[in-house]
């Protein structure tokens, strides 16, 4: 829904979506000479150029969400970058988002440039885009940026992010989120469910008609802590959003879900673009850990899952 120019075809499209304490954060130490060092410490991975020209004369890279923001940026001194992320690979949290957000702001103080929260999530949306070849979303970008439970008003003058003020500690004892394992790339189901709207899909476009619908729904459901309703909600959202395209579920998810369902679970989803990753469970209250002992032992590793109460924060 999120994906430019699709919800603007569907009248007063939004998303919900709340952050979790899984941090990402970026590090950029000036150096005396021209090198540029990129080292990301969750994957053990780096590069090294000699200077920016050579960076900037680079097309293809080891790390390219930094080595692209590098690139937009044009810092005029040598640095390190390092950056680093506690969320799982592929797990579909916007974890790569969080990434985008955590260098853009850092490179943006480094280079004197002062932006606002928008042009933030705009240079790393479009960036992100570069990188990965196809369009991305935009709702990921706010969690990393604003922490809490926001809703995302997608309207034909722009994003409008709203904080929904659900208490954090209700979120937290009626939510469990756990991994699947590593998805193929995100962007193939955006981009095959993208293609079949464009191309006039009637069953897609229904599907995100009735989408939008539970959406406007569920925003109001929270707003009354209708907790019954938020599940039945998500269920409906979850049995239109696996028949988009091949691929969203897997046998894994299904289980997990199904387990789940049988010992407090009131409905489930999987966390961005799906075929692996995270699901999120809401359930029962006073039953979220007898549900993430269920899904251990059906095979998934249920993740901590406390609400960021902040955003984007500067160490210094």
């Amino acid at each position: 829904m999120d994906l430019w120019p699709l919800y603007l075809f569907h009248t007063g499209a939004l998303t919900l979506n709340f952050a979790v304490n899984i941090l990402t954060s970026c590090r950029i130490t000036p150096l005396k000479t021209r090198r540029i060092h990129i080292r990301s410490i969750d994957t053990h991975r780096e590069e090294n150029f000699a200077s920016f020209e050579e960076m900037r004369a680079q097309r293809r890279f080891r790390l390219p969400l930094a080595a692209r923001l590098l690139q937009f940026f044009a810092p005029k001194q040598g640095l390190i970058i390092e950056t680093d992320s506690e969320s799982p690979a592929g797990a579909g949290i916007s974890g790569s988002s969080a990434l985008m957000i955590a260098t853009t702001a850092a490179l943006a103080r480094f280079t004197d440039r002062n932006l606002t929260f928008e042009q933030m999530r705009v240079i790393a949306q479009n960036i992100e885009a570069q990188v990965i070849n196809v369009p991305t979303g935009c709702q990921d970008y706010y969690p990393a940026l604003y922490g809490g439970v926001s809703a995302l008003h997608l309207n034909a003058d722009g994003i409008h992010r709203e904080a929904v003020p659900v208490a954090p500690e209700e979120i937290e004892s009626r939510f469990v989120l756990a991994y699947t394992g590593a998805p193929r790339q995100s962007g193939i189901n955006n981009w095959e469910v993208f293609k079949a709207h464009i191309n006039g899909d009637k069953r897609v476009f229904r599907n995100f008609e009735k989408i939008a619908d539970i959406a406007r729904s569920m925003y109001q459901a929270l707003l009354r802590s209708q907790w019954e309703e938020v599940g039945r909600l998500l269920r409906e959202e979850w049995k239109l959003r696996r028949t988009n395209a091949p691929g969203i579920t897997t046998p894994l998810i299904d289980k997990l879900i199904a387990a789940a369902g049988k010992n407090g679970g009131l409905g489930a989803k999987v966390c961005g673009a799906g075929g692996g990753g995270c699901v999120i469970f809401l359930v029962e209250k006073g039953s979220a850990s007898r549900v993430a002992t269920t899904i251990g032992d059906a095979g998934g590793r249920v993740l901590p899952l406390q609400v960021a109460r902040d955003g984007l924060r500067f160490a210094s």
